[in-house]
């Protein structure tokens, strides 16, 4: 049989759609599939070291001439540096209402993708040329017209928030707003759209001028003909006026199983409750927030691990701490009693996969969206980011702790997910596109 290959394409600089793309990746090399991964520039070798092909792209000019006229330094540019520099520059916004957050947060980071889209355009089209694959794989929120365009079947995977498709009865995306409380809806909508139709228009005439078809009204990306894939947990997913079409398959989570062993009580002891703490990789950028809760933290007498992220040196732990700036999050997360996040959806998926109950910190993004979520849904609590008082999460870790009810729910719904791993399905999806 000849071996097809798959590119594996997701958004550029993030982790989290990387890391659930190395998920489905390990199933389809198993299964004799060429996979390679299309990644931005600044994370090259990172996919090397878990034995995938790399092929790589930028989204913006590389850095220029300092003051002095001399050139960067080659390799000076950090891995998902670009993001990084963006939540760092943009921080102080996510102290803002999510309405709010949609000029000064939301519509920069459509633009970024809009203008990547654009610069990126030649040398993703000479990578599909070179790689002639039998499929891609595309994790991101906006399209890229080059994929469309590429000769062959495409899969969308929607690892973020599923409110990214849309529907009239569920809240607006970006929103965190109730499912049952409509008040206020409108109004958001309006807003974004004020905002982000002109950004649309512009990526909808880019993408016809490269011989790609108009994208969808008030959308940043298409529904694939050919196969569409949600990550979401079926337990926290939303009630719809009108079904999904045909190519779509919830994946429920794409958590990896590629972390190995680790010992918590090797690095914290075994006494006392255990919590987890990661704000995500780009959360963990600020430091003030950071250590806000590390302090709350440690005048408790629970054990904490941390993941401190690329500016661990700034971060001081406690006691009964350990922390690093990558820690192997899945085999943490199962020790775990109580995990406190920012809400991403990939950390999202790894708590309902293990069964460990969340408080949820969410800064920008669909993080107000799973966060509400979680919260209504009763799995979880979501807590104001930069408001919450040391007394409201002390008390917060031992509900969710003693909670035996929603332990038992917790417990079913990990028993499920671990029985039918979403990562098996979505790679039993791809590969009967990839052989088609």
């Amino acid at each position: 049989m000849t071996q097809p290959t798959v590119a594996l394409f997701p958004e550029p600089g993030a982790w989290g759609p990387t890391n659930n793309l190395v998920a489905l990746g390990n199933h389809l090399r198993e299964r004799g599939i060429r996979t390679v991964f299309v990644i931005e520039e600044s994370f090259e070798g990172e996919l090397a070291k878990r034995g995938f092909e790399e092929r790589l792209m930028r989204m913006s000019p590389p850095p220029g001439p300092d003051v002095a006229g001399q050139a960067a330094p080659v390799g000076e540019e950090v891995v998902g540096g670009g993001w990084a520099e963006f939540v760092r520059e943009t921080s102080p916004q996510f102290r803002r209402p999510t309405i709010e957050q949609l000029a000064t947060v939301t519509a920069p980071i459509w633009a970024e993708f809009v203008d990547g889209a654009e610069y990126s355009h030649d040398r993703l089209t000479e990578t599909w040329a070179e790689l002639r694959p039998a499929a891609i794989v595309l994790d991101c929120v906006a399209s890229f017209p080059s994929v469309s365009l590429a000769g062959c079947p495409w899969i969308r995977v929607v690892s973020a928030n599923p409110l990214e498709i849309t529907d009239p009865d569920i809240p607006p995306v970006f929103s965190g707003y109730p499912s049952r409380d409509r008040s206020g809806w409108d109004d958001f909508w309006v807003e974004y759209r004020r905002l982000t139709d002109p950004l649309v228009e512009r990526s909808s005439a880019f993408h016809q001028q490269c011989g790609a078809p108009p994208l969808p009204d008030g959308e940043f990306q298409y529904e694939s003909p050919y196969l569409n894939l949600y990550m979401y947990p079926a337990e926290l997913d939303y009630q719809r006026s009108r079904p999904l079409g045909s190519t779509w398959h919830r994946i429920d989570t794409s958590t990896r199983n590629s972390d190995g062993r680790f010992d918590v009580a090797e690095k914290v002891g075994s006494d006392g409750k255990l919590v987890y703490l990661s704000l995500g990789s780009l959360g963990c950028m600020d430091v003030p927030l950071m250590q806000r809760v590390i302090d709350s933290l440690n005048k408790t007498p629970n054990r904490v691990i941390v993941s401190m992220g690329p500016l661990h040196d700034q971060l001081t732990l406690g006691d009964r701490m350990w922390g690093e700036q990558f820690v192997p999050q899945t085999a943490i997360v199962p020790q775990c009693d109580v995990m406190i996040t920012h809400g991403g959806n990939n950390t999202v998926g790894e708590a309902f996969t293990f069964g460990v109950p969340t408080i949820v910190l969410p800064l920008f993004w669909d993080q107000y969206d799973n966060a509400q979520r979680i919260d209504e849904c009763g799995y979880g609590v979501r807590l104001s980011t930069y408001e919450f008082t040391d007394e409201e999460l002390h008390n917060t870790i031992e509900r969710l702790y003693g909670d035996q009810q929603l332990a038992t729910r917790l417990a079913a719904a990990s028993k499920r997910l671990q029985a039918s791993p979403g990562r098996v399905l979505a790679a039993d999806l791809i590969e009967k596109v990839a052989r088609s």
